[in-house]
């Protein structure tokens, strides 16, 4: 295949140019960005019973919007599913992400109206290769293929018909561009694949032979993807099979537990990694330098972000800060409003400001994946750090984890029980829990004040799980594949008991 990258790479140059511009104008691209959400909504049910109309800045925004959860818009999304016009957004909605459930274990249906889909996601998979291209001059990206690997679409709900519910990355790979649909792979039949065991296979038998320059997907199932093909060649690294291969669009989970893994199967010489925020509500944030996984905020992909102050979480009418207003080294619960018809939406997850000038952040964990039973609030990316650093310092990988709070009872203080699957497990399994511990003790001042002389809280447990034991988890949920992945941390042990239960796997 030819090289197109030199004739491709100019238009991309512009569109980073562009994107490095806006970083650097926050505070009237985002108010540029909210006056057209506000003038596309002020038609619709929700623009009406919030008068949008009276609402002429970013104060009466905040003051006339409540910040909301899914549970306080579901009903006019479901109205969205039924079919009905202007509810959430202008005209008829005909695709939905099928995201994680909600406390009452109602499923989500995240609106992807044309809009969120042309101006928000693909347009933030343009300024991805945008940002890879201007950090590697030398790339190749453009000689190959794309191997992009994706979800499905389920049959969760009775549907109108042409309304489609299903994984982010389904729809993204169901409605991609013609050219690039050309140039990746695998083919939309096998993509779009349900069942696992059945659409595994097949994506190993059409990767092999092909000419892959970069891969794109959740690391913990490109992983099992990466390891069946070679199984299937006999390669030892993936570059014996695709030796072009030089980039992994990666996110959805944190990297860092699975690091040591790729540059195990990789050849690092010829291998670059790339961070990037697609969340079913939207693309928001890009990896924009070699040397450090913060993300730029994408300022201009028809989002409007607030950042909720984590001691403001919980309270009905919680204090706001916009882009141009937060802090360095704080960490938030994002809130969003797009042109996907969500309006002041709290997310779910947690980022943590790394720099202002521009806006760069990294993922910190969910609103409700966190530990704080004792007074610890250990966050997930303490968790991933210090995971992957205790697995470095004992040569083994880990595959998956999830970790819960026990609490005190007669005989045990309390403490924080870890259910790790290896790869690579280490030789002495106390000794890694021994080092994870005082890893999390370094990560965070919290948790080490509270582990300070064994008197509020135990040495964690650490569980060895079996192989497959999340996998086998997942399939039991029906959330096998694509973009679902495990709860890391849970202040609630009911998950990481059910894991235990159900794979009759038994607790010191």
């Amino acid at each position: 295949m030819l090289n197109y990258t030199p004739i491709i790479r100019p238009y991309f140059h512009y569109l980073n140019t562009l994107a490095k511009r806006r970083s650097e104008d926050v505070r009237n691209v985002q108010t540029r960005q909210l006056n057209r959400l506000l003038s596309n909504g002020r038609s619709t049910l929700y623009g009406h019973d919030h008068g949008f109309d009276k609402i002429k800045t970013v104060d009466d925004f905040r003051h006339r919007v409540p910040v909301v959860e899914y549970p306080e818009v579901r009903e006019y999304v479901m109205r969205m599913v039924d079919g009905q016009r202007d509810i959430l957004w202008p005209g008829t909605t005909h695709r939905f992400a099928q995201s994680s459930g909600t406390s009452d274990g109602k499923s989500k249906y995240i609106p992807l109206t044309d809009e969120s889909l042309k101006h928000c996601h693909y347009r933030g998979g343009a300024d991805v290769v945008a940002t890879y291209l201007s950090l590697y001059p030398g790339s190749k990206l453009f000689s190959g293929e794309s191997f992009i690997l994706g979800g499905s679409y389920g049959n969760a709900l009775d549907l109108k018909p042409g309304v489609k519910v299903g994984d982010l990355s389904a729809h993204l790979i169901d409605n991609i561009n013609p050219l690039a649909d050309k140039v990746r792979i695998p083919s939309k039949e096998t993509a779009l694949l349900e069942d696992w065991s059945e659409k595994l296979p097949r994506l190993v038998n059409e990767a092999i032979g092909r000419n892959v320059t970069n891969i794109s997907g959740v690391p913990s199932w490109f992983m099992t993807v990466l390891k069946e093909i070679l199984k299937k060649t006999g390669a030892t690294t993936i570059h014996d099979v695709w030796p072009n291969l030089e980039v992994f669009f990666h996110g959805g989970i944190s990297f860092e537990p699975y690091r040591e893994q790729y540059r195990q199967i990789t050849d690092p010489s010829k291998m670059h990694y790339l961070e990037t925020y697609n969340a079913s509500e939207g693309f928001f944030a890009v990896q924009d330098r070699r040397d450090s996984r913060a993300m730029l905020l994408l300022q201009d992909l028809a989002t409007f972000y607030e950042f909720v102050p984590l001691d403001n979480l919980g309270d009905p009418y919680p204090e706001t800060l916009t882009s141009w207003e937060v802090e360095p080294g704080h960490v938030y619960a994002l809130v969003i409003t797009s042109c996907n018809g969500l309006w002041r939406y709290m997310i779910g997850d947690t980022v943590r400001v790394e720099t202002v000038d521009p806006l760069r952040i990294t993922i910190a964990g969910r609103t409700r994946h966190f530990i704080n039973a004792f007074g610890e609030e250990l966050m997930v990316y303490n968790a991933d750090a210090a995971i992957s650093r205790a697995s470095a310092m004992t040569g083994a990988s880990v595959s998956n984890y999830t970790a819960a709070p026990v609490f005190a009872d007669s005989g045990h203080r309390g403490h924080h029980r870890w259910l790790v699957e290896f790869s690579t497990p280490p030789a002495d399994l106390e000794r890694f829990a021994d080092i994870l511990d005082r890893c999390l003790t370094e990560e965070n001042s919290d948790y080490q004040a509270k582990r300070s002389g064994n008197i509020f809280l135990d040495r964690l447990e650490l569980i060895e799980a079996p192989e497959g034991v999340f996998d086998r988890w997942l399939e039991s949920t029906g959330k096998l594949g694509g973009q679902r992945k495990i709860p890391r941390l849970s202040n609630d042990p009911m998950t990481l008991n059910s894991i235990l239960k159900s794979n009759n796997i038994k607790s010191t």
